[in-house]
């Protein structure tokens, strides 16, 4: 039944061999991927492709061999195989029709939704399942997991569906972005270098083959002279976001960050959430508890550095125009009042999106952001983005 799959690698000129098949083919007799997409997606990738230029055609033999495998009937299933509990459990999901959302209506703004929980955490005595009141799941509750609601708040579900949640009421934990990830970022560092400011400082160390020249035919024997080498003097100051809609982004952003780590010096890095609040944090495994006062970052770093953020700047609403409507705690001031601050106290301003720049007025919060910041300042992750933002800033 692989067979095809190869011929699709071959077809999209991933120069896959027989051999290296036929490795692929006995990895998955040892049962190194099952019953899980991904584990075969990742075992067949690895033995198959050896060069990361051919994982864009992978991916495309891939999906023309196995689009839609995920929707194999569930009867078939059962009958031919043994099923892993996780599996059954996902058939508790909520799954809706386009007109069936429609239908659903939310209860009506941030303070109604906040309202209307403390009530529902009064009121509830039990565990709940596909309704449309309690906190539950699988319903159309705006308050639980594995359902939908256009505004909800999300409990007890370990990552997003529709991403349509307006607070997460779940206490979560990012990883580091990696700045080691040299994969790719050959590109992003070309387009980078178009911000370098050089200036000499330090000690005379760098030869001078003019200034030698130059001396030595004036005083008529080898004089050697040295000169401060040159340094990139521009300061950046670099906020990402992690978590939630950013984590197919990840890869990406990866590579953004390992280039800015290599091209300049003076580089300051921080993360945050969705949107800049009252603090933001370095290390994502403390962020709880080893947290940065934004005042203080406002603060330390003067208007000699430039601002970049990060991020896909895709959240509800809420969480830039209301107070309290920060995803994951209370925040006392709304995201677009630290927006404002940050943009005028920093202001060689930019941020750059890793969304596709066609897709961005499907989303509000994106907009609203603009609005804000101005639509120039906000650039899409792609080597022309890079180039238009980078002659911005200079």
């Amino acid at each position: 039944m692989f067979l095809p799959f190869f011929g699709n690698l071959r077809k999209q000129g991933v120069p896959a061999s027989l051999r290296e098949f036929l490795s692929f083919l006995a990895l998955l007799r040892a049962g190194l991927a099952t019953y899980d997409i991904d584990a075969f997606y990742h075992l067949a990738q690895t033995a198959l492709v050896k060069d990361e230029r051919h994982l864009d055609r992978f991916d495309r033999a891939f999906s023309a061999t196995f689009s839609g495998i995920e929707t194999i009937s569930t009867d078939q299933v059962i009958e031919s195989l043994d099923i892993p509990a996780e599996w059954l459990e996902k058939l508790a999901e909520k799954t809706l029709s386009a007109e069936q959302r429609a239908a659903i209506e939310a209860l009506g703004g941030f303070d109604k939704l906040m309202e209307t929980l403390r009530e529902r955490l009064k009121e509830q005595q039990g565990r709940h399942q596909g309704g449309n009141k309690w906190i539950g799941t699988a319903g159309t509750s705006p308050f639980g997991a594995y359902g939908y609601n256009p505004e909800g708040v999300r409990i007890g579900q370990d990552t997003s569906r529709h991403q349509r949640a307006v607070k997460v009421w779940d206490k979560r934990e990012f990883r580091n972005l990696d700045d080691q990830v040299e994969l790719g970022t050959r590109n992003i560092k070309v387009a980078l270098k178009r911000l370098r400011r050089w200036a000499r400082d330090g000690a005379a160390e760098e030869f001078d083959l003019d200034g030698t020249i130059r001396a030595t035919a004036e005083h008529g024997y080898l004089d050697v002279q040295t000169r401060p080498e040159r340094r990139n003097a521009v300061k950046v100051l670099l906020f990402l976001d992690v978590g939630g809609s950013m984590d197919p982004h990840i890869r990406a952003v990866e590579e953004l960050f390992s280039a800015a780590r290599a091209e300049f010096k003076h580089l300051e890095h921080h993360y945050f959430h969705n949107c800049p609040y009252e603090f933001m944090w370095k290390d994502n495994a403390r962020r709880w508890n080893e947290r940065l006062s934004t005042w203080d970052l406002l603060r330390t770093y003067g208007q000699d550095y430039t601002c970049i953020f990060v991020g896909d700047a895709s959240m509800s609403p809420y969480e830039i125009a209301f107070a309290g409507g920060a995803n994951e705690h209370w925040n006392e001031e709304a995201g677009e009042v630290w927006l404002n601050r940050i943009a005028q106290n920093w202001p060689n301003f930019l941020w750059i999106n890793p969304t596709r720049e066609e897709h961005w007025g499907y989303t509000r919060s994106i907009a609203m952001v603009q609005n804000i910041i101005g639509a120039e300042r906000m650039v899409p992750m792609t080597l022309e983005g890079l180039n238009r933002g980078m002659a911005l800033l200079r």
